[in-house]
């Protein structure tokens, strides 16, 4: 009877989580990691890829899922708040983790080549707007670049994460019902 009643404790993500939003509530979208349901799905789409270039890594959820079914496929994680990066590169010493925008990290991948797909758990919705745009034009150019680059991004609305150019076509390709909340997983690409 007494199990029925005791509190769940929050784990050291969702402390880490809780704080980041204190600290700074546009950039940080959410008060729970991803599940790990979105976290395997987000990785799965992104198989294929020559290299893997996380955004907004957070706590590092779907930085697990990418190295575990991704194991020999290169990975950048980016995020942009100190604190978080502190984390990552305590959980993945060896990982390539940068702390940087995303517009800077993609900008400068513009001309390597191979297949590149963007795995997205940016905040569109709640970042300050000029902060969204200029992310989400940096995003479309780098996918211009070259056909065989896609960007995979989760997001809680029904709708797309953010407008995209007419020569991008978004796509949703499923919903994630066991994440709170539920989550539509996106994937934004040049249109054939």
């Amino acid at each position: 009877m007494a199990d029925m009643f005791r509190l769940a404790t929050p784990s050291s993500a969702h402390l880490q989580l809780l704080v980041a939003m204190l600290r700074n509530p546009a950039s940080t979208g959410t008060l729970l990691p991803s599940s790990r349901a979105l976290a395997n799905a987000m990785a799965g789409a992104a198989e294929g890829a020559d290299l893997v270039v996380e955004l907004g890594a957070g706590t590092g959820p779907v930085t697990d899922a990418l190295l575990q079914k991704l194991p020999h496929v290169p990975l950048i994680a980016v995020e942009l708040q100190a604190a978080l990066v502190r984390r990552l590169r305590h959980r993945y010493p060896g990982a390539d983790i940068r702390q940087a925008t995303a517009s800077q990290v993609v900008d400068s991948l513009m001309e390597h080549p191979g297949r590149i797909v963007l795995v997205s758990s940016l905040p569109f919705r709640s970042l300050p707007a000029p902060v969204a745009t200029e992310t989400a034009h940096s995003l479309c150019r780098f996918l211009a670049h070259n056909p065989e680059r896609k960007l995979v991004q989760f997001t809680y609305q029904p709708r797309a994460p953010f407008a995209a150019p007419r020569h991008l076509r978004w796509k949703r390709t499923s919903v994630i019902w066991r994440n709170t909340p539920p989550a539509g997983i996106w994937e934004l690409g040049l249109t054939p």
